[in-house]
């Protein structure tokens, strides 16, 4: 048994389904949504598969939860509006801060992590990553904002991005009353968030182009066994995985590429989507100079994080990358469901990240 974003699951078989020998031929990768969901299930049956995997996740959080140190709650939620997204609404960002914030308003401006949860742009909430939160409050004292970004399939791409820009937008045009200094910025995400902590700033880099904003800075970015790359299928990925059987199943990554990958016509390229196909140009004024990579070595998408980080830290583009690849561990190993302790490595390596 293994647990996906604090979810227990069977571990799967490889005769679930049939591993290509090698990748694809160009001429076969999928490019449209549609080449790589093919006929997927009605929106509706979506959204309630999905729905009951959130109440299962519900679940395994609230283990998680219960060892010990335990993590931090939330210190004030804030409700904002969507300005980027064309499905307007409004979603939520929590706010925790260091001890000396509450102690003196006057106090000088606070850095910020704005932070992304996991879960396939399905499933997670904000509150996934307060483990992380209690890392960054003690040794980087800064204020943690998490993103309570919307959900596919009711929003699918690009509202989880747009959602993820709009909250550094709303950081920086909110400073002054935040106490929040707009220009140490850094963002941080898991999995999927991982995902929106690398095109957030990217989306609001091109946003800026044709409107003035406030100035900011984003000092750096930490990624968490990201997806970067959709235009490589799920099978192209697990027959790459040094243990297939240890991978997330085909239920789960079914459910989220359908519920994500949307309208059929959506291009699997785009840079906001795929980060690793972004223009040189773009990846060099979107991202921060500073560029922390953590991979899991038993996961489908270690081989695409890693060649993301190996293309950032080459010239033309020449981040300063930290690269990670943790041994021994699947896609989420940090957020197993286990109320006696913290999964194995978790605290050592958070603390490491926020050093």
């Amino acid at each position: 048994m293994q647990t996906v974003e604090g979810i227990p699951v069977p571990t799967r078989s490889n005769a679930e389904e049939e591993l290509p020998n090698g990748p694809l031929p160009p001429d076969q990768k999928p490019h449209k949504a549609k080449d790589k969901t093919g006929a997927p299930p009605s929106r509706f049956s979506l959204r309630m598969t999905a729905g009951w995997w959130r109440s299962l996740q519900c679940i395994g959080m609230s283990l998680h939860f219960l060892a010990s140190p335990r993590p931090p709650s939330p210190d004030f939620v804030k409700s904002i509006p969507s300005t980027l997204s064309a499905m307007k609404g409004k979603f939520n960002l929590q706010f925790y801060v260091p001890d000396g914030y509450n102690k003196d308003p006057k106090s000088d401006k606070w850095p910020v992590v704005v932070n992304f949860h996991g879960g396939g742009f399905t499933l997670g909430s904000a509150s996934d990553d307060a483990r992380f939160a209690r890392f960054v409050l003690e040794k980087c004292h800064a204020v943690f904002v998490s993103v309570d970004y919307r959900l596919a399939p009711e929003y699918p791409f690009p509202t989880a991005v747009d959602d993820g820009a709009d909250a550094i937008l709303y950081i920086i045009n909110n400073a002054a009353e935040l106490r929040l200094d707009s220009n140490r910025i850094a963002t941080s995400g898991f999995s999927a968030g991982g995902n929106i902590a690398l095109t957030a700033p990217i989306r609001l880099s091109e946003y800026r182009k044709t409107t003035k904003l406030p100035e900011y800075r984003i000092l750096a970015v930490a990624t968490w066994y990201p997806i970067t790359d959709y235009t490589l299928t799920r099978a192209e990925r697990r027959a790459s995985a040094i243990r297939p059987e240890a991978t997330l199943p085909p239920t789960l990554t079914n459910l989220f590429d359908a519920s994500y990958l949307f309208p059929p016509e959506l291009d699997l390229s785009h840079p906001c989507l795929s980060p690793s196909k972004a223009s040189d140009e773009m990846l060099s004024e979107g991202l921060p100079d500073n560029i922390l990579f953590y991979t899991c070595e038993w996961d489908m998408l270690l081989n695409e994080g890693r060649e993301l980080a190996q293309r950032l830290q080459k010239p033309p583009i020449s981040k300063n990358v930290y690269y990670t690849m943790i041994p021994g561990v699947a896609h989420g190993w940090d957020k197993g469901p286990n109320p006696m302790k913290p999964p194995q490595k978790s605290e050592r390596l958070y603390g490491e990240c926020c050093h």
